[in-house]
């Protein structure tokens, strides 16, 4: 009985987590991150500042944005057929690498739409931590 005390206070810590408006850590919920329903309905509702997370193909590389923070960037093709940009803070992370066309990567960021589908971008801890971060995993090597 006492060997399942513990489990059940987790799970029910959890559950009142999320009524109280939180998200599951990452951790409690790995099928959630293949999950891309929230993104989608974030791009058809053109939100801004929604945090997401969901699992991608590298569908093209691009130039490093060296103007101010320096942000890795790539584009990213969702199953639905959706495409992100990803701008991924290298002055706060480490670089994903190596990184290729055709890669699949999970991630957790703020979503901001534009006419080209939208940004992920704050795929990093958050340096005063004040908020959860977010993160990129690429064949389970994890980017905050």
């Amino acid at each position: 009985m006492k060997k399942l005390l513990a489990p059940a206070l987790l799970l029910a810590a959890v559950a009142l987590y999320q009524l109280a408006g939180g998200t599951t850590p990452t951790a409690l919920a790995p099928a959630a991150r293949a999950d891309n329903a929230a993104i989608v309905r974030a791009i058809e509702a053109r939100a801004e500042d929604v945090w997401v997370e969901g699992e991608a193909e590298v569908a093209k590389l691009l130039p490093d944005d060296t103007k101010g923070s320096q942000h890795q960037r790539f584009i990213v093709r969702l199953a639905s057929g959706h495409s992100l940009l990803i701008a991924h803070n290298i002055d706060l992370a480490p670089r994903v690498s190596p990184l290729h066309v055709g890669d699949t990567i999970s991630f957790r960021g703020e979503y901001v739409w534009n006419t080209k589908g939208g940004v992920v971008h704050w795929t990093h801890h958050d340096p005063k931590g004040r908020r959860e971060g977010g993160w990129i995993r690429r064949e389970g090597q994890l980017f905050e």
